[in-house]
Order: structure tokens, then C-alpha cells, then sequence
């Protein structure tokens, strides 16, 4: 089906499409309309496309979806998109309101309201409310749904904004309440104060009444660094003001901020994981082994304890206890405690449960909180200033549901459930194992018609990155769309994820990189062994970190593929450095300015692997001009470099709002989801290339 890969790598001096890294030059911009109307003309003049559009706006839309929030004081808050509201309410009600089939939300703001006033088209980036009232908030604006976002002080109660209040223009800094006149700024403006990952450098104070410019400096980082942050923690009615210096993405340190002025840090590993602070004691979780003062031996997928406030007196930690012990097979989640109990989510054999942890005289005990078994259990939100918390359970087949909890998890009740979405009665999930090169067995799930008795087209998901898990999980659109038309959905567990933990991530970082393509690889040569479908039929997408494997994929093993979907990808991985914020993932990938660091990135950098006799099957890149997390140069050049090789089926869309996760307006989101659909469709169906 296919020729051997030639690979030619090219160096940066002679990248005929160096160019179009310029995000927004007259040049690259005609480039990308003329791309753009070719896609448009292929995939939206295709007469399955219009249906296909309004089912997923419809899905997306619809007025029963459920209104996930969160409590503070008595209100439950919910960021809400339907087809009147375009841009979206931020709104609250009661808890008991929230309970009923119908609550009574009370609009704090109207984004399209506020867009049509200011004449910008405004996506809510969240909010940081002041303890403990929760009234007022420094509310995050992103001007075109990138991760950069101005800031403005906001009364919740009044809904206004507040007239001379806190206001700072638009960048990648963050901010946070110190108390009502004092706001923690963690500021990323002007160039000395960012990293060379364009991340804050510099945390300051600044005071009410002040300009910007007066506020002061408190903490600073490295330019090397990843990014500082400050923020208040609670324990309880006790505050403390902690600082972090992140030195990468898995690396850093913490400190405590003393009413002297000292920033004490906190005697913690420098890969320190999860970190929570109930009743005295801090609890944390580790990446790798670590040997604590006094000689305990913290393990990884473990949670561990020491006395914060003997810390604090003494500046001795005193003996390390065991909260969680590590093991098999098993990772955390998320760790996060109400005012009185530790909740921690954990991840067995890529199913969720969720336990509490307790101290008592006798040391720490733990409680399975009474879920759902046999699926993707979460916790949904935590109040740490009281006792609600909720869960959320799902699984490929399983609508959504939203149990809740006033009580730390005593005393448990559904409250919300979605609406079936599609017909699963005659669909199956199942779980199995697919041997990578080196032997390792990765986990996969296939969710497909259980009386399936020959091959068919088959989606074949992936991510593998940054300890990130990929859970199962009910998505109506893919069921509508794909599942109902008796095509198959297979998500894959492969190395580099988070789903067994730091290890499991380990194991393909840096040098180790191959390990996750080679895996990706195994489980689609599995399901092609079992009959599930065939390379011709066989699509593959992935996002981000998994639109650079869905790239690898495509130039290592062609063969294997019928159709790739790359999202908003990395792609060229000898320059990802110099594509802001790239810098920031060096802890991931490795540093290709380093020889023997950009020996290993050359060997598997997609753009420099396209090859001009191979036969690639049809591809879809897309990407975003708004995209401020991964650049859309990579999505770009890799288009051009394909086509100018000869490769005619390869076709690109850049949207040009929504930043990297296509926030905002979901006419835009179901129009993308309709073509890549319409793509899937056209090039699987048939079974050939």
C-alpha cells in the first residue's frame, strides 16, 4: 500500500515555508483564506455536511445539557452556552434550586451582551472571588479565546463592574486576592517580567489606588524558568501566602511568605506532585522516589504527610506519615479536601474511584466514598471552606451524571443526568491490550456494535503526553455522528500519559519519545489483528501533544492508516523552541538547540520526515490564528510541505478565533466537528485510499 519512508531532514537555514511562522503577515494570512475556501469548498460542499453541523450545534446547544458548577456560600455558580446565548452566561443560584429539574439562575454577566456593548467578542477565562464573601471577583477576559486575557475587578452582587477598581490590559499574567485592597499579581506585561516560555517571571503586591507600575516585587524566577505564581491557601480560617517557582513542567519550588518578608521554602522534593494542606498538615505526592529527612522513603502514585504548623514553629518537619500507599496499576488523580476531609480521585486500571482521608490517633484511614463502580468517577467540585462536594460519573456509553454531596460525602444524591444522546442499546465497550515493540502490553478501549462480525471503520484516538489520562467518557456528538452509523471509536492508553501514574509517563519522555508512537502503532496493527477493522478503514486523531503523534504517525507508518486528523499540533520539533510558548515543554521533549537532544527530535520531527515518494492517506490539519499555546506555524508549514511534495490530499483549516481548545462561539466548534467528520467519512468508507 505504501512505499518506504525516505527521510530528508532538512536544517532551518533552507525551510522553504519559515515564513508562515509569522502568525499574522499579510503574506501568511492569504495563504491560509486561500487554504481555507479549498477545505470549505471540499468538505462543507459535501452534501453530508449540513446535516451533520446541525445535529452537533443542536448536541452542543441543547437546554438539557447539564449546568456543571461549583459552590461557594450557599450559590452554585455554571458557565452556560446555548444557541441564544453564543457567547455564554456566567450565573448562579442556590443550592437548592440547583438540586430541582428547573433551577432559578440569576445572570451575573451576559457575554454576548457585554461583547455587542464593547464591541469585542469577549470569552469568560474565569474568576478569582475574595474570601470570604465571594462578592467580589477579578474577573478574566480573552478577546479571542487564546490563553492570554485582561483582568477586571467585578461586583457580583451589584453586577457591575467596579468604577476605579483593579483593571490590567490584556497578557498571560495572573492574579489573585490578597484581601480587598491587595491584589497578588503574578505579572507576565513587559518583557522583563516573562520567562523565555513568555510565562510570568515576577509575583508583586499591588495596592488599591496604585497604578501597575507601583506594584512590588515580592518573588522572581529565572528566565529560564517555566513561570512563577503566588496565590493565598487556606487551612481551615488560617491563611498563608504561598509562592511557586515552576522550573519546568515537572519541577519546582515552593515557599511560604512570612509576615517578615522571608519567602521560607517548603522542605518538599523538587518533582513534588500533589500538594494539600487540612488541619495542619500538608500532604503531597512525589514523581520519584525521595528520601525525607529523617529517612522516610516517599514513593511515586503514593500521598504522604508531615506537620505543617511544627514546620512552621520549629522548621522541622518531624516524621513523615503515609496517607495513600502506592499501588499496582493505580495512580492519583486529583487530591482536594473540603474544610474538613481529603478527598483523592484516583485512576485503577483506567477506571475512576474516589476515597477520603481521615487522621486520626492511629495515623491516616481511608474510605471508599460510595460511587458508581465500572466507570470514569471524578470529583466535579470541592468546597474547601465547607463540606459540598460532587462527582461526576461516565463512561463511553453511559450519560453523564452529577452526584452531590452536602456532608463530605456521606450522604450522596444524583442531582443532575444527561439525556441519552444516542442509541447505545445495541453497543459495547471493551477493554484490551495490544503488545508495543518493546513488550510492554497497552491498554485500549473499543467501543463498538457488539454483533460487529466483520471490519469497519474504526477512529482510533490518542495522546500520550505531559502525565496527561485519557478516561473513558460519554460524548454525544461522536455516538450521534459516528457510533449510531455502526463505525468504531477506540481511545488508547499508550506510554507518556498519566493513567499508571509518573511511570507510566516516564516512560516515554525525552529520549524515550519513540515509545508512545511505537505504541500508538501496536494498538493499530491489534485491531487490524482482530478483525476490528483494516488499514484502509483505520483513522486516526489526536490533538496538541497528540496532534504531533497523530504527525509521527502519519510519516513513520502510513501504512497503517486510511485518514489523519492533527490538531493543533507541534509538528516541527527542531523549532518548537522558538515557536512562543514552546520553551515551556523542553522537560517533555528535550531541548533541540542541545546536539544530542536534537538528535532524538530529528529522528521523529514530523516536518522534517515528509517525504516526497511516500503515499500518505489523506490528512486534515487544523489549527487556529489564535492559538497562543502552540503555534499555528507548525500546522501551517506541514500543510504547505505536504502539498508542495506532491501530496494533493492533504488539506488545512485555520480558524481564526478560539485559541487552542476552541473556546467560544460552538457555531464555529460544530462546523469544525461536521468537517472532520465529512473528512472521516469520505476517505474510510470505501475502504480504500
Amino acid at each position: 500500500m505504501t512505499k518506504p519512508v525516505s527521510p530528508n531532514l532538512s536544517t532551518i537555514g533552507d525551510d522553504p515555508f519559515l515564513w508562515l511562522e509569522d502568525r499574522t503577515s499579510g503574506a501568511s494570512l492569504d495563504w491560509v483564506h486561500r487554504q481555507n475556501g479549498l477545505t470549505k469548498d471540499r468538505l462543507q460542499g459535501d452534501p453530508s455536511y449540513r446535516p451533520l453541523y446541525e445535529t452537533a450545534l443542536e448536541l452542543m446547544t441543547a437546554e438539557d445539557n447539564i449546568a456543571v458548577g461549583y459552590e461557594l456560600r450557599g450559590h452554585v455558580y455554571n458557565f452556560w452556552q446555548d444557541k441564544a446565548n453564543v457567547l455564554g452566561l456566567w450565573r448562579r443560584t442556590t443550592v437548592a434550586s440547583y438540586k430541582t429539574d428547573a433551577p432559578d439562575w440569576q445572570t451575573i454577566i451576559d457575554f454576548d451582551a457585554l461583547s455587542a456593548q464593547e464591541g469585542v467578542k469577549w470569552v469568560f477565562s474565569g474568576a478569582r472571588r475574595l474570601y470570604p464573601d465571594f462578592n467580589r471577583c477579578l474577573l478574566n477576559l480573552s478577546p479571542d479565546g487564546g490563553d492570554a486575557s485582561e483582568m477586571r475587578e467585578f461586583d457580583i452582587e451589584t453586577g457591575t463592574f467596579v468604577e476605579g477598581g483593579f483593571q490590567a490590559p490584556v497578557s498571560k499574567s495572573n492574579f489573585s486576592w490578597l484581601d480587598i485592597d491587595t491584589v497578588i499579581v503574578a505579572a507576565a506585561f513587559e518583557a522583563d517580567e516573562r520567562t523565555q516560555s513568555g510565562y510570568p517571571r515576577v509575583v508583586k503586591l499591588w495596592k488599591r489606588g496604585t497604578s501597575l507600575a507601583e506594584a512590588v516585587p515580592i518573588f522572581e524566577g529565572q528566565v529560564e524558568d517555566l513561570a512563577v505564581g503566588g496565590a493565598l491557601e487556606f487551612d481551615g480560617d488560617a491563611q498563608y501566602l504561598l509562592l511557586t517557582r515552576s522550573i519546568d513542567f515537572y519541577s519546582g519550588h515552593h515557599f511560604l511568605r512570612l509576615a517578615s518578608g522571608e519567602n521560607r521554602r517548603l522542605p518538599l522534593p523538587d518533582d513534588v506532585g500533589d500538594i494539600a494542606l487540612l488541619k495542619g498538615q500538608i500532604v503531597f505526592g512525589v514523581r520519584s522516589p525521595w528520601s525525607a529527612p529523617g529517612g522516610a522513603i516517599c514513593l511515586p502514585d503514593g500521598l504522604y504527610a508531615f506537620d505543617f504548623k511544627r514546620w512552621l514553629e520549629r522548621d522541622d518537619i518531624g516524621a513523615i506519615e503515609t496517607v495513600l500507599p502506592p499501588a499496582e496499576r493505580v495512580s492519583i488523580a486529583h487530591v482536594a479536601s473540603t474544610r474538613n476531609r481529603l478527598f483523592v480521585s484516583l485512576m485503577d486500571n483506567v477506571r475512576g474511584r474516589v476515597v477520603f482521608a481521615e487522621r486520626g490517633e492511629h495515623g491516616w484511614s481511608l474510605t471508599p466514598v460510595a460511587l458508581p463502580e465500572n466507570g470514569n468517577v471524578a470529583i466535579s467540585h470541592i468546597n474547601q471552606f465547607g463540606s459540598s462536594v460532587s462527582f461526576s460519573f461516565t463512561d463511553f456509553l453511559t450519560p453523564s451524571s452529577i452526584i452531590w454531596s452536602d456532608d463530605d460525602g456521606a450522604t450522596l444524591t444524583t442531582v443532575k443526568a444527561q439525556p441519552a444522546r444516542f442509541d447505545a442499546s445495541e453497543l459495547v465497550s471493551e477493554q484490551f491490550e495490544a503488545r508495543s515493540k518493546d513488550g510492554t502490553l497497552i491498554p485500549y478501549f473499543v467501543v463498538r456494535r457488539r454483533d460487529q462480525q466483520e471490519p469497519v471503520p474504526a477512529l482510533l484516538y490518542g495522546y500520550g503526553g505531559f502525565e496527561v489520562p485519557l478516561l473513558p467518557g460519554y460524548a454525544g456528538v461522536r455516538g450521534k455522528l459516528w457510533l449510531e452509523k455502526g463505525y468504531v471509536y477506540v481511545q488508547a492508553n499508550i506510554r507518556g500519559g498519566g493513567e499508571f501514574g509518573p511511570r507510566w509517563h516516564q516512560a516515554a519522555l525525552k529520549e524515550k519519545r519513540q515509545n508512545a508512537f511505537d505504541d500508538f502503532a501496536a494498538v493499530a496493527e491489534d485491531l487490524v489483528r482482530r478483525g476490528i477493522s483494516t488499514p484502509s478503514m483505520l483513522g486516526i486523531q489526536g490533538g496538541s501533544n497528540g496532534g504531533l503523534l497523530a504527525g509521527v504517525s502519519l510519516v513513520q507508518r502510513p501504512e497503517l492508516f486510511g485518514a489523519v486528523i492533527i490538531e493543533v499540533p507541534l509538528l516541527d520539533m527542531l523549532r518548537y523552541t522558538e515557536l512562543p510558548p514552546g520553551a515551556s515543554w523542553m522537560a517533555e521533549y528535550g531541548d533541540p538547540t542541545k546536539p544530542e537532544e536534537a538528535a532524538w527530535l530529528a529522528s521523529y520531527s514530523p516536518y522534517q520526515h515528509v517525504a516526497d515518494d511516500a503515499e500518505y492517506p489523506p490528512v486534515l490539519l487544523t489549527t487556529s490564528t489564535a492559538d497562543d499555546r502552540v503555534h499555528p506555524g507548525h500546522a501551517r508549514k506541514m500543510a504547505a510541505k505536504l502539498q508542495a511534495a506532491g501530496h494533493a490530499n492533504a488539506l488545512f483549516f485555520e480558524e481564526t478565533e478560539g485559541g487552542h481548545g476552541g473556546r467560544g462561539d460552538r457555531r464555529i466548534q460544530a462546523a469544525q466537528t461536521a468537517m472532520k467528520y465529512v473528512f472521516l467519512e469520505g476517505a474510510l468508507k470505501g475502504g480504500t485510499k
